[in-house]
């Protein structure tokens, strides 16, 4: 995989993929029904013609290929078994192959007196070439559809919306890590799927990988222990991304700046404002694996039903809740954070960012606020505003519409809700929709409208922006960086990043990514949040990435738990979200 997709000339190196961008292809799964494909038909050429033309090299590409693509370990001896041809022909044949520039060799060990064997580029665009051709010339000759025909078209893909990434390519040499790549990642559906191609990046690597998936809140609290040891006990680390303004802070991870530099890193492929969440008084700190904003997730199929549109106000909201909202179809309107602390603070700064009030005093811009650039005034909490009051109201009015068990409800909660027929409508992050947009026994599947989070009067639509970075521990071994880097590039690429939703996931952080057609096709979650990025509705700064903002929105998730309890007023609730917060702020400093 590359360490960026740009077509600038990158300085060569040990560490170095043989992939280098992106052009057009087949898909990792397409690829492999392709060799399938060649293979049988091979075989039934020698069976079925009397042809006659010397030793045929088709299986140990097939071989070579596969092998790749499931993350298989390829020895000159395996190799030769799997062709056909007698030992001696085969492994000049392979010879052959690598004066060719068609496969390289890797060493295995230190010794050198192994190797592997893996597909060149070269070689892999070759045969995404040829798939496209074959399958271009069967439509031609037999008679498929007229838009199969196509050369344009491979299995019913389009490229006319963007570029088909290829599978990715093994590094040119293995990493120099001693022992194990370890990884501590969040459990979600993102990082399930590395977990999954797991052997695939062994294979890339050529190291074992070691992986550590945690709930968000142990996840937290892991970081901050790793920090305190010595040497740390992971070389990259999954963050989410409104924690490293505190991590970055409080020195728990590397910058990466210079790597970015050294390496010619191309960070132009990524959504900016999960770029700018992992950035920190200008440094960035790490890398975006995943976008996954919060949004309204609603059932087009009720709306059809009961006529109504898409909802894009609060008015709307509340409209479109009230209607779905029919205990005798044991239907809810509604599902959302909820929960005491964490869950609702986040339901609080998002929809007091809808009715277009950041929680902090951040400097106005012209497409929303500043939450990168943060300091003095800027750190004032704004809970004692109109835009808060309203945002309260909002709230306690969606209790009316909301499931019984609304006030213990949170993230995974809510998209289960959703997903299982229990609510018509709910605020969920994109990370969650695998649950009903991959499963086909969901009432909301190939149903589900995506929308921004609903409007207050006179603001603006927005998108709040959460998600994962990968980071480097400030703790690792000193000499462990360069190639711990090497791996955080691939691990972000735009093949990566493919690999992850082909298996899974339905988040992307990269815009080449959302343009492949055969992501898009996948999920229109994918494509809805990608024209969210390019036309300014993804933002970060509901949620800005300053050191304070967890204690923050657990502070405003207590007070406002207590408001929709009705053991406070609106009033009073608001008061103390301000008074403790800015104690908080005042207690560091900030002004």
């Amino acid at each position: 995989m590359p360490l960026s997709l740009s077509h600038k000339k990158r300085p060569e190196g040990p560490y170095e993929t043989a992939d280098r961008g992106r052009s057009f292809g087949a898909s990792n799964e397409e690829m492999s029904r392709f060799l399938d494909f060649v293979e049988q038909l091979d075989q039934e050429t020698q069976r079925a013609l009397s042809i006659k033309l010397g030793y045929d090299e088709t299986l140990l590409f097939v071989t070579l290929l596969r092998n790749h693509l499931d993350g298989k370990l390829t020895t000159s001896s395996s190799l030769a078994q799997s062709s056909g041809l007698t030992y001696g022909t085969a492994i000049r044949a392979i010879g052959d192959i690598e004066q060719r520039g068609l496969l390289f060799r890797r060493a295995r060990s230190s010794t050198g007196k192994s190797y592997s064997l893996h597909p060149s580029e070269k070689l892999i665009q070759e045969w995404q070439e040829y798939a496209r051709r074959i399958h271009s010339l069967i439509g031609s000759t037999i008679g498929l559809s007229s838009v199969a025909q196509s050369a344009n078209y491979f299995y019913g893909a389009s490229y006319g919306r963007g570029n088909v990434l290829n599978p990715p390519s093994v590094l040119a040499a293995k990493l120099p890590l001693e022992k194990e790549l370890k990884i501590l990642v969040h459990a979600d559906p993102t990082f399930m799927a590395m977990h999954v191609l797991k052997k695939q990046f062994e294979s890339i690597f050529g190291v074992p990988i070691q992986s550590r998936a945690l709930s968000i809140d142990r996840l937290r609290e892991e970081i901050i222990e790793n920090a305190k040891v010595e040497l740390s006990s992971y070389d990259l680390i999954a963050c989410d991304l409104p924690w490293f303004g505190e991590m970055a802070e409080q020195g728990r991870f590397l910058p990466v700046d210079d790597l970015i530099n050294q390496t010619q890193f191309d960070t132009s492929d990524f959504h900016p404002e999960a770029m700018a969440s992992a950035r920190y008084k200008g440094q960035q700190y790490g890398i975006p694996v995943q976008t996954t904003p919060d949004l309204l997730v609603c059932r087009r199929d009720l709306l059809n039903e009961f006529g109504l549109d898409a909802p894009r106000t609060v008015e709307n909201t509340l409209e479109v809740a009230k209607t779905f909202h029919n205990r005798a179809r044991n239907m809810s309107g509604i599902a959302w954070n909820a929960a005491r602390g964490t869950p609702l603070g986040h339901s609080f700064l998002f929809n007091m960012a809808a009715f277009g009030q950041p929680a902090l005093n951040l400097r106005k811009t012209e497409n929303g606020f500043d939450g990168e650039n943060v300091e003095g005034e800027n750190y004032r909490p704004m809970f004692v505003t109109e835009a808060a009051y309203e945002t309260a109201e909002y709230l306690r009015e969606l209790m009316s519409y909301s499931p019984s068990n609304i006030l213990s409800m949170s993230w995974y909660e809510r998209a289960r809700a959703y997903t299982e027929g229990e609510v018509g409508m709910a605020y969920c992050a994109t990370l969650l929709a695998p649950m009903f947009e991959l499963n086909q026994s969901s009432p909301a599947h190939q149903v589900t409208e995506y929308l921004p989070y609903p409007t207050g009067r006179n603001a603006k639509s927005i998108a709040p922006l959460g998600g994962y970075a990968l980071a480097i521990p400030s703790n690792v071994a000193q000499d462990r960086i360069r190639p711990i880097w090497t791996a955080l590039s691939s691990l972000s690429s735009a093949q990566a990043i493919k690999l992850y939703i082909e298996n899974g996931s339905l988040v992307s952080p990269r815009f080449s990514v959302s343009m492949d057609p055969e992501v898009s096709k996948i999920s229109p979650a994918i494509s809805k949040v990608d024209e969210m990025a390019r036309f300014g509705v993804l933002q970060m700064w509901p949620r800005p990435p300053v050191p304070e903002i967890s204690d923050i929105i657990a502070i405003v998730g207590d007070e406002m738990h207590d408001m929709l309890l009705g053991a406070k007023s609106i009033d009073v609730a608001l008061q103390s979200s301000q008074n403790r917060a800015d104690a908080l702020m005042r207690s560091r400093g900030h002004y």
